[in-house]
């Protein structure tokens, strides 16, 4: 796992459509992770952009986001490059999944079709800020896929969509040998009270799809017996001490 930067919220009254939020503050984590296996290494989302480890904290809205060290350098420490990344996927577009994207160019990128066309298809409406985010996936080669797709062929790795937060939302299933199945959320939820209390963001694409998708994600939880990590919550990253096993 990758410390992929820290998230401080001012107001939490977006994170929820029921408006139970309104004036209460959080911190988020920003985590990726460095999925090894024997025919290649996937890196599951792309965090904050790596300019922030050397700007420093950096304040827009409700947001005040931070990053110690870059996605090359935590590779780095792990005696790795980026050129031994073969793999991305994001779990989605928004800006905290897919900032140092420019880091692993030269990996192959795993995209669900419907995320790609709500990033680059014809009449998406980008901020300009997203654009110059989103033009960093641009000499990637790609692997698009629709609903899901079986990484290595042997069960151990599967990315599977779980729409609503944004049209091609997708969260990742991992077998492990001692954890066993490990489902990621990705932002289907953001907070373990998100997923106690279904809570869907005011800023979701489609509401009704975020319920379906919740309902879809506990469903295969609970088929597959596997351990939740929600990736923004720190109740359940911290406990991980930056591994899954």
């Amino acid at each position: 796992m990758l410390d992929c930067g820290t998230i401080e919220v001012s107001d939490l009254d977006a994170f929820s459509s029921a408006g139970d939020y309104a004036g209460e503050t959080d911190t988020f984590t920003d985590s990726c992770f460095l999925v090894r296996h024997p025919d290649g290494n996937l890196l599951w989302d792309l965090g904050l952009p790596g300019v922030l480890a050397i700007a420093g904290p950096q304040t827009q809205q409700i947001f005040t986001v931070s990053l110690e060290q870059t996605i090359t350098e935590q590779l780095a420490d792990r005696g790795m490059s980026p050129d031994d990344v073969d793999y991305v996927s994001i779990s989605h577009s928004h800006f905290d999944h897919i900032g140092q994207a420019d880091q692993v160019a030269g990996s192959t990128w795993l995209v669900s079709q419907k995320e790609l066309d709500a990033m680059f298809g014809e009449g998406a409406e980008i901020a300009q800020e997203q654009q110059a985010l989103f033009s960093l996936f641009a000499p990637m080669e790609q692997k698009v896929f629709e609903d899901e797709l079986d990484v290595f062929g042997d069960g151990s790795v599967v990315i599977f969509e779980t729409p609503g937060h944004t049209p091609g939302h997708t969260s990742l299933q991992l077998m492990m040998p001692e954890t066993g199945p490990v489902l990621l959320t990705g932002d289907l939820y953001h907070r373990a009270e998100s997923r106690e209390l279904k809570r869907v963001p005011r800023f979701n694409s489609d509401e009704a799809m975020t319920v379906s998708s919740m309902e879809a994600f506990e469903a295969r939880a609970d088929a597959l017996g596997a351990k939740v990590i929600i990736q923004h919550e720190p109740a359940d990253i911290d406990p991980l001490e930056g591994k899954i096993r």
